[in-house]
């Protein structure tokens, strides 16, 4: 069971919310993807452990910041699908943001090493 501070929020859902934009850009780095799909993938390869409940506005923020783009809009069912593509500085971030989170992972589990 997941622990959580007083706000209520386990170490899980900061986790997530902190590492939800770089997950999105290495599946983009793979293919385009529209955010329906982009949820189902994140969940098929996590086995259901890693989910984001409210993906728009990650997926807005990252267009914001030009590190995504809308590669195609199709129309199914009379609803509309947006499909994102990651842009050549979203994959530049993307590596870069990877290379610090291997670090800090190596520098936490240096600091944790007795705990365990």
């Amino acid at each position: 069971m997941a622990s959580s501070d007083d706000t209520g929020h386990s170490f899980g859902a900061y986790f997530k919310r902190a590492t939800s934009p770089l997950v999105i850009l290495a599946l983009l780095s793979e293919k385009s993807m529209y955010a329906y799909e982009l949820s189902s993938e994140m969940e098929k390869r996590s086995n259901g452990k890693f989910t984001i409940s409210v993906i728009y506005p990650v997926l807005y923020r990252l267009e914001k910041l030009n590190y995504i783009a809308s590669a195609n809009t199709e129309v199914i069912d009379g609803r509309a699908r947006i499909y994102y593509k990651i842009t050549p500085s979203g994959k530049e971030y993307l590596i870069k943001c990877l290379g610090e989170f291997d670090e800090f992972s190596k520098v936490f589990n240096h600091l944790t090493e007795d705990v365990k």
